[in-house]
């Protein structure tokens, strides 16, 4: 009788619901079976395919006039660019109509903030500040969980060293290390203890793979390298990402050594599904699976998606390919249904995982949403991760912090007081908000100062261009002042996806402008704000301060006040090379050391140099100044030597040595110095990010295993097969504050 209770009780509430008891009961696989049990071919494959919304847009348009009759017949699976509660709804509520109730996904690229923005990854990276970056992920997930979505197309764990490419401003730099416990913490924020969790999203690592390589730094360009370096540097970011739990992986839109990454059947199948054993879904970049055919790998649309399956692609992002042709292709044998069932069980599983089944509605409730976008604590959080991401370069003769004391201060530049240029590219254009709530650079200064400081302000020039008629109110400005504080840089939309540059200095005029003023002969402090590393070899040797404030976000103004009030001691460091010119790109610290290495710049003769141009780049990987200083010493080994099951504990002493607090991003680099595979001059291999009060002194500590102390290398007998592998020899330990300015060294060897 009891049983018979329960069942009537579940009927009921299926009934209430909408739902189908299929999706009331039992685990996840067992669920999302049942489901495939039910399905049509043809509803199967509308589950592998996502559509866009119809009024944002991130890639090429497919026109669909009959959208919503094709949610309705069960033929779309998710749909990205759909913004707000109310929308998400409209369209679940369609969803809701069809045979089966299959739930939509809701995908959107929440990059670096929702309604809050973050800084841009890259600068964000440059905090060294892994719980920051999980935070900051933590609450974009909360306000786009909170607007209906539940997916995001992030992080970005591309290894990238060139800045010409423009979608560096993504990423993470180009270290695989850093790149790799970036990934990790991001994937966290995002998707929060357990996938489904009502205020969290489920996240994508992308692009998969090799997409940060693409030849002369050029959006969607070709790469090429050996099969050792891929798994080397490209690989372990995403491998970081599935340890970190990711729902779902995104192909890249290049070819990797001439196979389409999107028709890739050893990246997708062999390496992710099969080596790595990812439960999750693959989706296809933004048209990719009929881009195939540019490529010139596929003939035509049925070519292609028979490539894109075959390869272990799950889901189609708009290109129309799993829907034209997917079934004509299972007709006729080209395609098991076998494959078909694996990419709608895996699809599924997840919308099962995220409660979709349950509640198709639970993320559309519109109190939410307006709390969660207008919690103040969330703009606290943007504030202290925007000021964690700024880069002092230079301070000679401690011109910062400024004085509050200050009694004029003149601030010049065409980035002053623009508002939305603060976001940087991927910023989320929330429905119905407008960019109020974004506090511009001189909003954040008036904010600091007391009522003793004057401001003054002139534009100088534009960010593109060469007219130089404000050129003179700017100088006129300045000589009024004590000092001066010029914002320059990129637009917001010059660095980003298709946004390469063949040119990375500084547009326009605006180093005329700076050098301007700096005849004036007064201080001048330069902010810098960009996506990518730029070229400023004029600002950076005669100019007395530089801060590298990237794009910051929401709270642009008041985290670079913070900064230049010393309300916050800069403690960033750069996590991409910084080239003296675009002649040096690539440019990165842990390259191999040829077979002629040059020992400095002078030394030209038969060596591996520049006859023209420096071999160092103008500031290196991990380079990052404090208003204080930092001294190390005392470096301890607990042992020389160790076994391949055995560590080695490495301590230091880090004094703050200076008069400000601050923290300092201590760097552990290791050099194997004979290997069967040559290997860098350095590799960083752990960090640690230190508070210190003046004066005050701590021992840190780091552990070498075997881990740290291995390398990928191709067998002997079969290139391909690339193996994990620590080999017996002599390793150079090495501390330092950057890649360049080691301040301590040792040395070790691993036995048998």
């Amino acid at each position: 009788m009891k049983k018979l209770i329960q069942l009537f009780l579940l009927i009921v509430c299926c009934a209430i619901s909408g739902l189908p008891l299929y999706a009331q009961q039992g685990s996840i696989v067992h669920r999302a079976d049942s489901v495939l049990k039910l399905m049509t071919l043809e509803e199967k494959i509308g589950q592998m395919n996502q559509y866009n919304d119809d009024w944002l847009a991130t890639g090429p348009v497919t026109i669909d006039r009959d959208k919503a009759s094709q949610v309705r017949n069960g033929q779309v699976g998710s749909l990205l660019n759909c913004l707000g509660t109310q929308r998400v709804r409209k369209w679940q509520d369609i969803a809701m109509q069809s045979r089966l109730k299959i739930p939509l996904l809701f995908g959107q690229d929440v990059i670096h903030g929702f309604k809050t923005t973050f800084p841009i990854p890259l600068a964000e990276a440059c905090s060294w500040d892994l719980d920051a970056m999980e935070l900051s992920a933590r609450v974009a997930a909360k306000e786009a969980s909170a607007s209906g979505i539940n997916w995001t197309f992030a992080p970005m764990v591309d290894i990238a060293r060139d800045p010409r490419w423009g979608r560096v401003m993504e990423g993470a730099g180009e270290d695989t290390y850093l790149g790799s416990k970036i990934a990790f913490a991001r994937v966290k924020g995002f998707q929060g203890k357990n996938t489904g969790e009502l205020d969290a999203v489920m996240a994508c690592a992308k692009h998969f793979a090799g997409y940060g390589a693409a030849i002369g730094g050029r959006d969607y360009n070709s790469v090429d390298m050996s099969d050792r370096q891929l798994w080397e540097v490209y690989l372990p970011p995403f491998k970081a990402a599935i340890d970190a739990g990711v729902g779902t992986f995104m192909n890249a839109f290049n070819d990797l050594n001439g196979i389409p990454a999107t028709g890739n059947r050893y990246l997708q199948r062999e390496i992710l599904k099969d080596k790595w054993g990812f439960k999750g879904f693959v989706v296809s970049d933004w048209g990719s699976i009929g881009e195939m055919i540019n490529h010139g790998n596929v003939k035509n649309e049925y070519e292609a998606a028979l490539s894109a399956i075959s390869a272990g692609c799950d889901m189609d992002m708009e290109s129309r390919n799993y829907k034209n042709n997917l079934a004509s292709l299972v007709k006729e044998n080209k395609v098991p249904v076998a494959l078909i069932d694996d990419a709608v069980k895996r699809i599924l599983q997840k919308k099962f995982e995220l409660g979709l089944f349950d509640d198709p509605y639970r993320f559309c409730n519109a109190e939410r949403e307006q709390a969660a976008l207008n919690n103040p604590e969330h703009a606290r959080i943007a504030r202290q991760v925007a000021a964690k991401s700024i880069v002092l370069l230079k301070n000679n003769g401690q011109l910062l912090p400024l004085s509050k004391e200050t009694r004029t201060i003149a601030f010049i530049g065409p980035l002053v007081k623009p508002i939305k240029q603060n976001k940087g590219f991927w910023d989320v254009e929330v429905p119905g908000v407008d960019s109020n709530f974004i506090v511009s650079q001189w909003e954040g200064l008036v904010n600091k100062v007391g009522k003793k400081t004057t401001l003054l302000y002139a534009m100088g020039c534009d960010i593109e261009g060469n007219d130089r008629s404000g050129f003179a109110e700017a100088i006129a400005v300045a000589r009024q002042s004590d000092v001066v504080v010029v914002s320059i840089g990129e637009r917001r939309d010059m660095s980003g996806e298709a946004k390469s540059r063949s040119n990375i200095n500084i547009p326009g005029v605006q180093e005329e402008l700076v050098k301007e003023l700096l005849a004036t002969g007064k201080p001048v402090v330069v902010l810098l704000n960009a996506g990518r590393p730029l070229v400023f070899n004029y600002i950076s040797e005669n100019a007395a301060a530089i801060l590298y404030t990237w794009w910051l976000g929401s709270e642009a103004g008041n985290a670079i006040a913070d900064v230049l009030f010393g309300d916050y001691n800069p403690s960033a460091k750069l996590v991409m090379s910084f080239p003296h010119s675009v002649g040096q790109v690539p440019i990165y610290y842990n390259h191999f050391n040829t077979g002629r290495p040059a020992t400095s710049d002078s030394n030209h003769n038969y060596n591996s140099s520049y006859n023209d141009l420096s071999i160092y780049p103008k500031y290196e990987f991990g380079y990052g100044l404090s208003y204080t200083s930092f001294e190390y010493s005392n470096l301890q080994l607990s042992k020389n030597t160790m076994k391949q099951d055995e560590q080695i504990t490495v301590s230091v002493t880090v004094k703050n040595s200076g008069k400000y607090d601050g923290e300092e991003i201590v760097q552990l680099y290791i050099r194997d110095l004979v290997a069967s595979v040559i290997r860098p001059v350095k590799e960083l291999k752990d960090f640690k990010k230190l508070s210190l009060k003046a004066g005050e002194s701590q021992v840190i500590r780091f552990v070498i295993d075997r881990d740290k102390l291995s390398f990928y290398a191709p067998h002997p007998l079969d290139s391909r097969q690339i193996n994990l592998l620590a080999e017996p020899g002599d390793f150079d330990i090495m501390i330092g504050a950057s890649s360049r300015d080691i301040r301590l060294k040792g040395s070790i060897a691993l036995l048998n």
